[in-house]
């Protein structure tokens, strides 16, 4: 059966105008007064962790690798955008753009120089050196009270996180992560998922795309930190610690190794239930560890497992229904 499909040109339109209208139908309602201070907060919190999660990704689901430092590019990012923004050298858009553009980079360089001698080693190994690595992050940013604030923290820090701002850098780090895994460079990575030695035999460059994913894994981790800082305005040593690479992993390891759409949903869950189960105050910590443990139980890979949904592929789906029930069907 010829199957119906979509030129990719028109692909891109109409998942750009479904982004577009998201944007705009979210920003009207945050901007209407309709959600609450507090919930309005979830909501950005959601979509910075959603970057987290698709980001550390990168490096665990494609690459398959463990590292446990990605809260230490968090919090690079976090403090290079916040001193940036502090330093007032621009001003509107630039200012906000240059912003997470030097986050990002210099989460990146961090990334290129741990991941240089940390990837030559796998496993267990890789989880402690990058463990190693957030919490010399955590303990210089204390220890540098005249540039980071030190332990009470960095105050005073433009609030330019908004629902479109942060949204917005969702859809652009899912977009540049998908196209980046479709093409030639996340072949690459995902082979050496499968089998890092039959990669090298046929001519792949283990060492540069292990960095180069780590790099990409490290500048996302980076603008979500920058986002993090203009979200609250403060930045506090102790919101980057262990637990709180452990809390991204645990999105990934829930969502599904490898898969995008279920680091997202994981990330909404797992952001969000807390502090929906906050009636329950006495309990809900209880309750958030059983949904986790009955999840592992029930869907060892995963809510998604290495699932993505492909918008595409479903309106591919109905057209060729359409066309085959329709009087100018295609022929089985």
């Amino acid at each position: 059966m010829n199957r119906f499909r979509i030129p990719v040109p028109v692909r891109y339109s109409i998942n750009a105008a479904l982004i577009a209208a998201f944007l705009l139908i979210g920003n009207a309602i945050m901007s209407s007064g309709m959600i609450g201070r507090a919930q309005s907060s979830v909501v950005i919190q959601v979509a910075i962790y959603m970057i987290l999660a698709v980001s550390l990704n990168v490096a665990t689901g494609y690459l398959g690798q463990l590292p446990l430092g990605h809260a230490g590019f968090m919090a690079v990012g976090a403090y290079a955008g916040a001193l940036f923004w502090k330093s007032g050298l621009l001003s509107g858009v630039p200012d906000v753009v240059a912003g997470l553009v030097t986050a990002g980079v210099t989460a990146a360089l961090f990334g290129v120089l741990i991941g240089i001698p940390a990837l030559r080693l796998r496993g267990d190994y890789l989880a402690i050196i990058t463990l190693g690595f957030g919490e010399i992050i955590r303990v210089a940013i204390i220890n540098l009270p005249s540039i980071t604030g030190g332990t009470p923290g960095l105050r005073n820090i433009p609030k330019y996180s908004s629902f479109l701002l942060v949204y917005s850098c969702v859809a652009l780090t899912c977009t540049f992560i998908h196209m980046m895994m479709k093409s030639r460079h996340g072949r690459a990575i995902l082979s050496l998922r499968e089998n890092e030695i039959a990669a090298e035999s046929c001519g792949i460059n283990t060492t540069y795309y292990k960095v180069l994913a780590f790099s990409v894994s490290a500048f996302f981790a980076g603008v979500a930190g920058a986002l993090y800082g203009g979200m609250l305005g403060i930045l506090v040593p102790g919101n980057f610690d262990f637990m709180a690479s452990i809390h991204i992993l645990v999105m990934v390891v829930l969502g599904g190794m490898g898969s995008m759409l279920g680091s997202i949903l994981a990330a909404a869950i797992l952001t969000a239930l807390p502090l929906a189960l906050q009636s329950l105050n006495e309990y809900r910590m209880i309750l958030y560890s059983l949904l986790l443990i009955g999840v592992m139980i029930l869907k060892p890979s995963g809510l998604m497992g290495t699932y993505d949904f492909s918008m595409a592929y479903v309106l591919e789906k109905l057209g060729g229904r359409v066309f085959t029930n329709g009087k100018g069907g295609l022929s089985p």
